[in-house]
């Protein structure tokens, strides 16, 4: 900013040297008035009060040219005060410091605008106005607090209100600033406009300026070689004036005036062309410098607002995604709000309706309890499944649809082992051959000890695979249709073991020859750092590969011990040792992908080695494709294994009383032979039925034998036409055959006939022209060539073109010669260029067609490149949306199961507290019972005693007591309630 008072103020001391009316002046003013123009714009807006411009002295027009400047920048501003109001500024020098860029914040100045958005937007967009300067005011309103939600919300609604509203704060602020921003990169954008239009008018006068100089040069260039021709001239003309002195005299005189006028009129050249190359020298030198910074200039400010704007667009857009975001959780939490409230109706209604059925379920079942108790007990003599040892042997229910499908899994097992063990053997013959190739070629070199026996082991592969294939078919072989298929029956699956054992035994031996032969490849001259990484990576892999077998092999083994050693893995474990293998394969899955992976890289990496043979390129590719194979392969088996896991765990359960009965192989095998003699027991008692024909089909033969016997007549008549035209078409068949024969041998005579004569035609065409030459030259024709050669011209071609060449007798002159030759060269000149013309603009048109087709590509790349960005996050989603998912749906389910097992704590605690209600007044009805039972036995004996006082002495009393009638109403009743208490206790006793 201040590099612009400093031009300003050489401009204007520049102009003053030179005198107004002069054309340098003319051209230093109309260089300098755009760009004072442009200084005062960017002075007032940008500066403010420009404390750096204090006039060192006066110095005429250039002084006050320099007053007015300082006083347009430090009065005018860019803050909407006026020049012309404002009071002269006095000059002090003072440190700089940002305030003296902040502008006033009276009403009066363009401040004012960043005053009032500090108002209206917070503290935020108040610093940002006031320290970018610029004129721009108001901003965004505050947006109004959100309104409340519904009643049903909970906590985490109310958080997010709160985070909404901090970021509707912080919104409003950015956007007041956002505001202020914008208004600043117009400016901006603006002045750079103007920069550049006020750098075409400079490339304008440039051009000019080159364009006078340019014809100064021509004009200069002239002058002298004219002095040179008077020069020459005045050379010429000495000798002739020593001759006659009388007119040399005269024309000496003549010429020395000439000569002088020519100097003077040089030298005023000269001097005028001295100070044009001055002048121009000068508005170039400014031209340039002025160039120069404006160029910088608008540099920085273009780069400025870009950065502005991306600022701008990166804040808006990350409060917008993040604006976005919380009201997409919001209404998500409103929905799973929602829902988890239905749910929980529906959770109440089913354990209503659970309370009804378990309430209907508790009668049915203790009505079904009492009825089989006494069912058992009135006719079953003896339990006959006390005992597991016995229960073991009773001949399961036979269910022929598992035992079929038990089938099928074998078959597809089968299936996918063949293929794996295909792909195995395929993977350990190749490897062999790759050893014997790279990095040492066999056929030339021996290769390492190292090599040797690694080949050599690899070639037994074969022994140690195909008994894993042999192993499942056997197995395979042994689930049949008759067969009870569990662990306890599958004795086949301890063969399997074995072989994969044998075979994971084989994998261990070639393991350390493996990484050897690895790190032997890497320590070649040839192994690059790239290769020697893939190297480094597959040997991880290798180890890898045999531990995932390891780990195969031991759960493999753990499945085959319940047909062996019943003790060696429980029941309980069965579920868990079958997750574990598929989770295995699935490792196995995994670990083939990196070694396909990174064995692709590798052979890539080989391709492009100088000393990669077609041998080696082959052998890679038959290993990279039982690489895949085995890839898919191992994919497939884990696949099949993770979708029939849950009907491996529930068809552990197939059996006696769901299998409990199976605690050794021995009882199975008894079993099973139980079950055959069961079935041939059966087979026995079935009886076949003899053949007959079904009614129906007895019926529609007789119609059939009715009406063939009605038009038996017509059926004969119809055999014999048929058997007319057999016999018929046989005659045909052998005449046309005949025919067929006949145009075969005459096809086969035309095919021998037209070769012949190929070969005939082909010999006479080597021999016919040198045999017919030298005849037919020698006969006749040397008289009428002669003649020809004498009478017509010979022409005579080439690559230039065709020239004509005649007789001696008819010669042209040598200028129409010459003329003919010029015209004929000229013309080819003029086809050439044409021809590179049109060649020049096939290939521009070509080279602008490819930059086009090289941009479409590119554009396509980067379409590519944003499509699987998209895929990806689009693939990401996907997979955060299942997890959700199952998280919810494992949440819902652990709740269901959560009210599930409430519900049976309820329902127990209900049967626990009626079941102590029950005994309670069980109890308390004994206990009365038994209070009632004391009390008459107080009272019985109470009576006794007293009958036998009143009994012995008054025999008679009871009949006095009874008919005595004068006795009042009161003691008549508590007279009767003691005699029938007496009698009764009376009565008890004597039956006791």
């Amino acid at each position: 900013m201040h590099l612009e008072c400093f031009f300003f103020r050489s401009f204007a001391l520049g102009n003053h040297r030179l005198s107004p009316r002069s054309s340098a002046h003319s051209v230093g003013s109309r260089h300098s008035l755009p760009f004072l123009i442009l200084s005062f714009s960017i002075l007032g807006r940008h500066l403010g009060p420009c404390d750096k411009m204090a006039p060192p002295g006066r110095r005429g027009r250039a002084l006050a040219r320099q007053r007015a400047c300082a006083r347009t920048c430090s009065g005018a501003g860019g803050w909407g005060g006026d020049a012309q109001t404002l009071p002269r500024p006095q000059w002090s020098p003072r440190p700089w410091s940002p305030s003296s860029f902040l502008p006033p914040s009276e009403p009066g100045s363009g401040g004012g605008g960043a005053a009032a958005v500090a108002e209206r937007a917070g503290a935020g967009g108040a610093q940002l106005g006031s320290v970018s300067g610029l004129g721009a005011g108001g901003g965004a309103e505050r947006p109004g607090q959100p309104g409340p939600d519904g009643a049903g919300e909970a906590m985490a609604s109310a958080e997010l209100q709160g985070k909404y509203q901090k970021l509707a704060q912080e919104y409003s602020k950015l956007r007041a600033q956002n505001q202020v921003l914008k208004k600043g990169v117009v400016d901006e954008q603006a002045n750079s406009a103007a920069l550049k239009e006020q750098l075409k008018m400079k490339d304008q006068s440039l051009r000019k300026l080159q364009q006078e100089m340019d014809s100064l040069t021509f004009r200069n260039l002239q002058l002298a070689k004219r002095v040179e021709l008077l020069q020459d001239e005045l050379a010429v003309s000495e000798p002739r004036g020593k001759k006659n002195k009388k007119s040399g005299e005269s024309s000496s005189q003549l010429s020395q005036e000439q000569k002088s006028v020519f100097d003077e009129d040089l030298q005023k050249k000269i001097e005028e062309n001295e100070r044009l190359h001055i002048q121009f020298f000068e508005a170039d030198e400014q031209h340039k410098h002025v160039e120069a910074e404006l160029r910088s200039r608008l540099a920085t400010l273009e780069m400025e607002a870009a950065q502005h704007q991306a600022v701008v667009d990166g804040l808006t857009r990350k409060y917008m995604e993040t604006i976005e975001k919380l009201q997409n959780d919001k209404a998500k939490l409103e929905v799973k709000s929602q829902t988890l409230e239905k749910e929980a109706k529906e959770c109440r209604l089913r354990t209503e309706e659970c309370q009804l059925q378990l309430k209907n379920l508790h009668e049915d079942l203790s009505g079904r309890l009492e009825e089989s108790l006494s069912i058992i007990s009135e006719k079953v003599p003896f339990n006959d499944t006390k005992y597991s040892q016995y229960n073991a042997l009773n001949v399961p229910l036979h269910n022929r649809r598992h035992q079929l499908k038990m089938r099928d899994i074998a078959g597809q097992a089968l299936a996918f082992v063949q293929d794996l063990v295909t792909a195995l053997l395929n993977f350990h013959t190749y490897t062999e051959q790759r050893i014997q190739i790279f990095p040492i070629d066999s056929a030339i070199d021996t290769i390492s000890p190292l090599n040797q026996k690694f080949s050599q082991y690899l070639h037994e592969n074969a022994s140690y695979v195909r008994p894993l294939e042999e192993g499942m078919l056997h197995l395979f072989e042994s689930i049949t249709e008759d067969t009870v298929t569990v662990l306890e029956t599958t004795v086949k699956l301890k063969t399997f073991s074995e072989h994969l054992t044998s075979y994971i035994c084989f994998l261990r031996k070639i393991l350390p020859y493996q990484l050897k032969s690895l790190e032997e490849e890497c320590e070649s001259s040839l192994c690059t750092s790239a290769l020697r990484a893939r190297n480094l990576e597959l040997s991880q892999d290798m180890r890898k590969m045999t531990a995932v077998f390891e780990k195969l092999q031991t759960y493999v083994g753990l499945l085959a011990l319940p047909s062996t050693e019943p003790d060696g893995l429980l029941r309980t474990n069965y579920s868990s040792v079958l997750t574990n293998v598929g989770a295995a394969l699935h490792g196995f899955h995994d670990v083939m992908k990196d070694i396909s992976k990174h064995y692709n890289q590798k052979a890539t990496i080989e391709h492009e080695l100088p000393t990669a043979t077609q041998k080696l390129i082959t052998t890679n590719d038959c290993i990279l494709s039982s690489v895949v194979a085995l890839t898919n392969g191992a994919g497939k088996i884990a696949s099949f294994f993770s979708n029939n896991v849950d009907y491996f765990i529930a068809s552990l359960s197939y059996g006696p009383k769901a299998a409990s009965g199976f605690i050794s192989p021995l009882s199975a095998e008894c079993m099973l032979q139980y079950k055959k003699k069961a079935a041939a027991y059966m087979k026995a008692l079935r009886k076949p039925l003899l053949e007959s024909v079904p009614y129906e089909e007895a019926l529609a033969n007789r119609r059939v034998l009715l009406s063939s016997t009605e038009s038996r007549e017509g059926l004969a008549q119809q055999v014999q036409q048929s058997l007319e035209k057999i016999s018929k078409l046989e005659q045909e068949k052998e005449h046309w055959m005949l025919e067929a024969q006949l145009a075969k041998i005459k096809l086969e005579k035309e095919n021998q006939r037209i070769a012949d004569k190929l070969k005939s035609t082909s010999i006479g065409q080597g021999v016919g022209p040198a045999q017919e030459n030298p005849t037919g030259v020698n006969a006749g024709g040397q008289e009428e060539a002669s003649t020809k050669a004498v009478l017509e011209p010979i022409h005579s071609t080439s690559l230039i073109g065709i020239l004509t060449r005649t007789s001696d007798n008819e010669v042209p002159d040598v200028e129409s010669r010459e003329d003919l030759i010029k015209n004929h060269y000229m013309a080819r000149i003029v086809e050439l260029t044409s021809q590179l013309q049109l060649a020049d603009s096939k290939s521009v048109h070509f080279y602008a067609e490819c930059r086009a087709l090289s941009k479409r590509l590119a554009l396509a790349e980067k379409s590519k490149e944003a499509l699987t960005e998209e895929m990806k996050v689009a693939g990401q989603n996907i997979s955060r949306l299942q997890d959700e998912l199952t998280t919810t749906k494992r949440s819902y389910e652990d709740q269901l199961s959560m009210m599930s097992d409430h519900l049976c704590s309820m329902n127990e605690t209900l049967s626990k507290q009626r079941e102590e209600i029950d005994t309670l007044k069980m109890s308390s009805k004994r206990q009365n019972e038994a209070e009632l039972e004391q009390n008459l036995l107080n009272t019985g004996l109470l009576a006794s005693r007293l009958g036998k006082q009143l009994w012995r002495p008054h025999p008679e009393a009871h009949f006095c007591a009874v008919s005595n009638s004068r006795r009042s109403g009161g003691e008549r009743g508590m007279a009767r309630e003691a005699l029938g208490i007496s009698t009764e206790v009376g009565l008890h006793l004597r039956a006791g």
